[in-house]
């Protein structure tokens, strides 16, 4: 019987870090000792005003609009103009059930091709792959903080050729390097100059490190989308609640994507949506300045504990990621050597080539947020201090899983 699914739809395969993720819980299951570094998961509480909204608003059940609800879109609109100093309006955005489903939106809409950095996450290739949009990776450089500079971008353009539609995908801080871009300006540049459209997904842009919220819409307004959401800086992943603001320029898009979007999923939820209101009107600096410095403090301690001339990493820059690479001989590709150190050692990662990478170069993503969020949370009194013996008290999945990776590597 021939297949009756379209040939497109046939090489998707399950999202890796949805799969790490169910792997490592069935390892659990059968009494193994797993130290989660695989699945990128917010460890800490929904602050509890937004819980309590939510609880108010239980009893909603009518239909809200499809674009979303409108004060919400209003408060996420004055929350851009604060944070990147462009007016996105009210119109011009949509609320979708995940940041996640506002890109794959954009990947049915467009017609064009895709650029996006190596690495990337998981399912950007596969949602291009949905909307029928071929990839174009651009090879990255740990020197260069694992962004393209803007030669390399404008290379690529040439390569492909200036007459084509061009969606750029930036993700800072990054997953899965977990490093944020710095040349910002650089690249807009470019994308000005060849009229390309930008994607920039802003899930973790709440948590960088610096403590300092940047994005390219600030130097390239004109063409710059921007998805965020509240999975990540509010630890709500699971409410599904995000959220794709349109330039002004392309407003026209907005029709397509609320026709998509009603034949989708309709709306999202009624209650989760003005739980959202309060989320992004209410003032959560503290709690964000705090969550920013725990991730800071046990990210720092992973990466001091784990680089040597055996493991190659950066220091965390934002987000919860990191991404060692291991110098080694004995394995040929990045799942391979994944597949080991998880038996032996019970560390689980993904391969560096769920990412974008060539499956030998020997690189993994690691998140380090496998601990009680609310119980270190709770214990910090002053986020400013946040000394190793914390994060061993509070985090000892982590730095136990840390040392077991760091052991392992001494014999490569």
């Amino acid at each position: 019987m021939p297949s009756i699914v379209k040939k497109n739809i046939l090489k998707l395969k399950e999202s890796a870090t949805l799969a790490i993720n169910e792997r490592s819980k069935e390892l659990i299951k059968e009494g193994k000792k797993v130290y989660r570094f695989g699945f990128g998961q917010s460890p800490f509480q929904i602050p509890e005003k937004i819980v309590e909204t939510l609880k108010k608003n239980a009893h909603r059940k009518e239909y809200l609009p499809i674009q979303g609800l409108p004060k919400l879109r209003k408060k996420i609109s004055e929350y851009l103009l604060k944070k990147t100093g462009v007016n996105y309006s009210e119109e011009n955005i949509l609320i979708t059930p995940g940041s996640k489903e506002a890109m794959l939106l954009i990947h049915i809409a467009f017609k064009g091709e895709i650029l996006t950095p190596a690495p990337s996450w998981v399912s950007y290739e596969p949602q291009a792959n949905i909307g029928l949009n071929k990839v174009h990776w651009i090879e990255t450089l740990q020197q260069n903080n694992w962004f393209p500079t803007a030669t390399d971008l404008e290379k690529k353009i040439k390569k492909i050729g200036k007459k084509k539609n061009l969606i750029l995908i930036l993700n800072s801080p990054n997953n899965p390097s977990g490093a944020i871009c710095k040349n910002l300006k650089e690249l807009a540049k470019v994308a000005k100059k060849y009229k390309l459209i930008i994607l920039s997904d802003e899930i973790y842009t709440d948590l960088s490190f610096s403590n300092s919220y940047n994005s390219i819409s600030k130097f390239y307004p004109e063409a710059t989308f921007i998805s965020g959401g509240l999975s990540k800086w509010c630890g709500a992943g699971g409410w599904r609640l995000g959220f794709l603001a349109v330039p002004q320029f392309l407003k026209d898009i907005m029709n397509s994507l609320k026709s998509l979007a009603s034949e989708s999923y309709s709306t999202v939820n009624t209650p989760t949506q003005f739980a959202a209101v309060e989320a992004y009107e209410g003032d959560y600096e503290n709690y964000k300045l705090k969550v920013r410095s725990i991730l800071h403090a046990v990210g720092s301690y992973v990466y001091n504990n784990l680089k040597s001339n055996k493991i190659l990493i950066n220091p965390p820059q934002g987000a919860f990621y990191l991404m060692p690479e291991f110098k080694n001989k004995k394995f040929k590709t990045s799942s391979k050597l994944c597949e080991v150190i998880l038996n032996e050692t019970g560390v689980a990662m993904l391969p560096g080539s769920d990412f974008g990478f060539k499956p030998d170069k020997m690189l993994t993503r690691l998140s380090y947020t496998d601990f009680d969020g609310t119980q270190f949370f709770e214990n910090v009194k002053d986020y400013k201090t946040i000394s190793d013996e914390m994060v061993r008290k509070y985090a000892p999945n982590v730095v136990e899983g840390t040392t077991k990776l760091s052991n392992w590597a001494k014999n490569l």
